[in-house]
């Protein structure tokens, strides 16, 4: 085993950081000033908040850096103009703005700089399949969270891709030993840049909620447990999280370092020599390998996604096997998860099954994905199981809905009350279990994944979301609840609101909280057979 030499974050800064733009440029008497690692910043007014865009919370991850521990910024002379946001880190051709490599940066909404009465604190960790997002969407806005929690929100960027959760050997970096994992290190770094910074922004740094969704949902698991970063956190809301684990939603070592050898020969360099190809010829060979059907692919892990890699100090087993968290926790799926890669504008989009036949196949591609292997008779009880659920709910029967119930059943929920019996369980520490069952509007349907960030930023009626998620009554009650809820967990009490029933932390009956339409119920989670599927292939065992 590698030892680990220097922990992450405290290594020295590098000379030779980017220079950072708008450094010097003239004040206005409104701007809010603070000094944070590395120097003195200005943001600008956003109605009753300040915000802070575009602040770097470690050195460029380019050149020598790329496959290396996040660096500490170096410090700079001049006060930092941070009224914009950073560019998002390189992902996925389309869109706009430019994606590049210069990504790590953090971005502040705060009701208070005086430090007169210091804040709780939220951080938010993006999703995106570890592959894509940032923190700058306009869907992950924290000035309406900051005001009505009266909180400090920051949401960030973290390397993505082949760039932030693979790894090598032979990228051992000469200061911390690590060789994998990446993006999971900024995201460390991060949160120790915001307890070193908290109080500037008027945000107890003993007072860190940390929140996340999808992919972000499951690093917020992660980080909770991890020897580095439990002592900074003092709650969490974990949603939609996709819990890792091989070969469905994560690469074994042995084949990262496979993949990672194929891309240096495809390169026409050494493996430690990658840092010097350009950024998109190995983003672009990344995407067009994982693209493949799985029997043409250099390596047979990271089936449906590729996240956290094991390794000894950064992810030591798969969440499944590692203790639960032991300080409180939410925990939220989405009555629909599937909906979200079976219904329009899919990240992924596949064919959608129109008949028996085509549903048999559609469920067989999802199972082989997670099952060692698979039987046509296994095939066969699943379609049988789900339609017969759907039967007995009164819910449709046709084949996109079973697909999209399996779908969201695979990715997210499975796993979601699997821990929610263990929670019961343990007992470690209160955890509460929510529903988010507010429908989108057509042609979306059902309640797909990622669609609670709307309602818990209130940014559901920005132009790129109101289409999807309304601007009406019941959208702004919603939103209400859900960043009461948040708010009141951030404050050290029990998550609530004026407009929803008394939510306890799950006992042995895993009571949970459904919100819908601005208002909440009480109820046990329902569609339970559908589950005996995934005990049936020993789904993430």
């Amino acid at each position: 085993m590698i030892t680990r030499r220097v922990l992450l974050g405290t290594t020295v800064a590098l000379a030779g950081s980017a220079v950072l733009a708008g450094c010097g440029s003239p004040a206005r008497a409104a701007d809010p000033q603070v000094t944070v690692t590395g120097g003195a910043i200005r943001g600008e007014a956003a109605g009753k908040v300040h915000v802070f865009r575009g602040i770097p919370y470690a050195q460029p991850p380019t050149g020598e850096n790329r496959f290396r521990s996040p660096r500490p910024v170096a410090p700079w002379r001049d006060t930092l103009n941070t009224n914009k946001f950073g560019s998002e880190f390189i992902q996925p051709a389309g869109g706009d703005p430019v994606r590049q490599e210069d990504a790590l940066y953090a971005n502040v909404w705060t009701p208070s700089i005086d430090g007169a009465a210091l804040l709780p604190v939220i951080v938010y960790i993006h999703g995106g399949g570890w592959a894509r997002g940032a923190g700058s969407l306009p869907v992950y806005d924290g000035a309406a969270l900051a005001e009505r929690a009266g909180a400090v929100v920051v949401n960030f960027n973290y390397r993505l891709g082949a760039f932030g959760f693979c790894g090598h050997p032979a990228l051992e970096d000469p200061d911390t030993g690590l060789h994998t994992n990446w993006g999971l290190q900024d995201q460390i770094a991060l949160l120790r840049w915001v307890s070193d910074n908290a109080k500037a922004f008027g945000g107890d740094p003993g007072n860190i909620t940390l929140i996340g969704t999808s992919a972000g949902g499951a690093s917020t698991w992660q980080l909770s447990v991890h020897p580095q970063t439990r002592p900074l956190l003092r709650r969490i809301v974990s949603i939609s999280p996709a819990h890792v684990w091989s070969p469905y939603l994560s690469l074994t070592p042995d084949d990262a370092t496979d993949v990672f050898d194929a891309l240096a020969v495809a390169q026409g360099v050494p493996v430690k020599n990658l840092k010097d190809v350009p950024a998109d010829r190995i983003r672009d060979w990344w995407v067009a390998q994982f693209a493949l059907p799985r029997s043409q692919r250099v390596v047979k892990s990271g089936r449906q996604y590729r996240g956290p890699v094991l390794d000894p100090v950064l992810l030591p087993a798969f969440d499944v096997n590692q203790p639960m968290p032991d300080i409180p926790a939410i925990s939220i799926y989405t009555s629909t998860e599937g909906s979200f890669f079976t219904g329009p504008k899919a990240p992924d989009p596949q064919p959608q099954p129109t008949d028996a036949a085509s549903l048999r196949a559609s469920f067989r591609d999802i199972l082989e994905q997670g099952a060692s292997s698979l039987s046509e008779v296994t095939v066969t009880d699943a379609v049988a199981a789900y339609t017969d659920s759907a039967k007995q709910d009164g819910r449709s029967t046709d084949p996109l809905s079973l697909w999209t119930e399996l779908w969201g059943d695979a990715l997210i929920r499975y796993d979601v009350l699997a821990f929610t019996r263990r929670a019961a369980v343990e007992r470690r520490a209160p955890l509460y279990l929510m529903e988010y069952a507010h429908p989108v509007r057509p042609p979306y349907f059902g309640v797909p994944h990622e669609s609670t960030s709307p309602f818990l930023f209130g940014t559901y009626a920005h132009p790129t979301n109101v289409a999807k998620f309304g601007d009406g009554p019941k959208e702004r009650e919603t939103s209400a609840a859900f960043m009461d809820l948040v708010a009141e967990f951030a404050h050290g009490r029990a998550p609530g609101s004026p407009r929803l029933p008394r939510w306890d932390p799950v006992g042995p009956d895993l009571r949970q909280l459904v919100l819908r339409d601005g208002a909440g119920t009480i109820t046990t989670p329902t569609k339970a057979r559908q589950l005996d599927v995934f005990d049936a292939v020993q789904w993430g065992k």
